[in-house]
């Protein structure tokens, strides 16, 4: 077998089935990321939503005993909607990030992945692969880097020369042995603007995340947000992109190859007032296509109270009063409590003083308490 030529093969097909970006690295363990992810961990910098076993991270041989290459392959996303919505008055509107825009990117992934599979296998009958995206075992980002998709930037996130950080990336390890390609060398320089723009000092240094203070992580938990983030949040449903969009590298880039990607933006920038009374099966048939979904309506809807607090909307107090009166989930009557005191006015605090005799959660009676702080 000519792996050479096959390589070249592989690359040229790959543009067909829509991979903007394709590289090839060895199967050897990730033994630098394997010291940073030690580290990340004795500092529980984690989010704990990544593989808990550090050795399936950084051998593939795991996953893939007889792993001698690892094909990554990136896609790039849209940066600007072409068509805008205007949150104004009286219809405030929050935000899904750029990654959560389109059909989530998991889907779009795995189908380019299994194309180049089925290429694989009709080249190589006897070929094994084994393929995944980010809720995979390894380090996307870590792959992506040694096989020259890009480098890691400071922001945490692969940067390539052509499309930014605005990518998504898989990768497939296979027992090919395939050339590996050379990594790009960091691009970063002595820029620092992802690290000072973070809303709340998440990134402790350049390329070090503490997940428990990323906002991105933050909108995907499920109780009570700490005091010390609600008011970084803004108007974010799901995940953040500061650390992208003040990035020099990513000025100009906006990509739009991908009619899956393509953001509705009724659905990427919603109306925040018709969240707070969603059903599981209208949010699931509205929002259940895109990434953003997948830790359900309860923190989505928390965080639309919090931006409704944001904006200080007074038309939707009463909305918020139902919400604290009838919701059955603590977290969200507890929030409303919360955001009606930031909103204040006469009729938010009578509304706390009412619920203040009824309520009987300790959690949601503090935030009751806090809110009526603010409006005396």
């Amino acid at each position: 077998m000519n792996y050479h030529q096959l390589k070249i093969d592989i690359i040229e097909f790959s543009k067909t089935i829509g991979i903007d970006k394709i590289g090839f690295t060895s199967a050897s363990s990730f033994s630098e990321l394997r010291n940073r992810l030690v580290r990340q961990q004795e500092l529980e910098y984690q989010s704990g939503f990544e593989e808990p076993d550090i050795n399936k991270r950084v051998e593939p041989s795991l996953l893939l005993p007889e792993a001698a290459s690892i094909i990554s392959i990136a896609l790039a996303y849209p940066s600007k909607m072409k068509i805008r919505v205007e949150s104004r008055k009286g219809e405030r509107r929050g935000i899904f990030c750029r990654a959560s825009w389109g059909t989530d990117y998991h889907t779009v992934l795995r189908d380019r992945l299994k194309k180049l599979e089925d290429y694989i296998h009709s080249r190589v009958p006897g070929a094994l692969v084994k393929s995944m995206v980010d809720t995979g075992e390894l380090a996307d980002r870590a792959v992506a880097e040694r096989a020259g998709i890009g480098w890691s930037g400071k922001n945490c996130a692969i940067i390539t020369p052509e499309f930014g950080s605005y990518v998504y990336l898989g990768e497939m390890i296979t027992n090919l042995p395939f050339e590996p390609d050379q990594p790009i060398e960091n691009g970063c320089g002595d820029c620092n603007k992802c690290v000072d723009a973070c809303p709340t000092g998440a990134l402790v240094q350049g390329g070090q995340l503490n997940s428990h203070k990323c906002i991105a992580f933050l909108t995907q938990t499920k109780g009570f947000l700490p005091d010390e983030f609600r008011g970084k949040i803004g108007n974010r449903l799901y995940g953040c992109d500061t650390c992208q969009t003040v990035c020099p590298k990513n000025k100009g880039k906006d990509f739009h190859f991908h009619e899956e990607m393509e953001p509705d933006p009724e659905i990427a920038k919603p109306l925040l007032r018709p969240l707070l009374f969603m059903s599981n099966r209208e949010f699931k048939e509205k929002f259940g296509h895109v990434s953003g979904s997948w830790r359900g309506k309860k923190p989505i809807q928390r965080n639309a109270i919090i931006a409704l607090a944001h904006y200080k909307d007074e038309t939707a107090v009463e909305d918020l009063i139902q919400v604290m009166k009838k919701d059955p989930r603590p977290v969200l009557r507890g929030t409303a409590a919360w955001a009606l005191g930031k909103i204040g006015g006469l009729v938010a605090a009578d509304a706390l003083n009412n619920a203040k005799q009824k309520e009987e959660d300790e959690e949601v009676l503090d935030e009751i308490n806090k809110g009526l702080s603010f409006i005396q």
